[in-house]
């Protein structure tokens, strides 16, 4: 699952090669993702700024979201396939269990903003922009720390 964006190939073009600036292309795209998402919430914070509106409640789904990322990113994928020399604290079992544990989280976030979309604003009535915008505050950061993951190369020099 790690090297499922190995076999991705770019459009030729031969004034780039892409190959060599994949993990600087990976890690734009994902801090752009990133950025527009929590830009798109606070957007919404500043928009909507009585309680009644936006729940403040509701900006915990992003903090936990943006948590996951890190503790997902914090983890190599040679931790996780037990490729690397030392063994750390808990070794491979441990990189598994912290990685299941960001990805739960994850999704946890992901799910709970679809509920806050759909039971705080559309089931009751209510403007759809501030629960559009948790929602996709948490899907562009999910889609972040996809692209950051996954999308790099572990090379020494890439």
């Amino acid at each position: 699952m790690a090297g499922f964006l190995d076999n991705f190939r770019w459009p030729e073009c031969e004034c780039i090669d892409w190959a060599e600036r994949r993990n600087t292309v990976a890690s734009i795209v994902a801090g752009i993702l990133f950025f527009t998402g929590w830009w798109i919430i606070i957007d919404a914070a500043v928009s909507y700024p009585n309680p009644d509106d936006l729940n403040h409640a509701f900006h915990t789904c992003g903090v936990f979201s943006t948590l996951a990322f890190f503790m997902i990113n914090a983890v190599s994928n040679a931790h996780v396939r037990g490729d690397t020399y030392g063994e750390g604290c808990l070794g491979r079992t441990g990189a598994r269990l912290w990685l299941f544990i960001g990805f739960l989280i994850m999704f946890a976030s992901l799910i709970a903003s679809i509920w806050i979309l759909f039971g705080a604003y559309v089931a009751p009535g209510h403007t759809v922009f501030p629960g559009l915008s948790v929602f996709f505050q948490n899907l562009l950061i999910f889609f972040s720390s996809l692209v950051y993951k996954f999308g790099r190369t572990e090379d020494l020099w890439g």
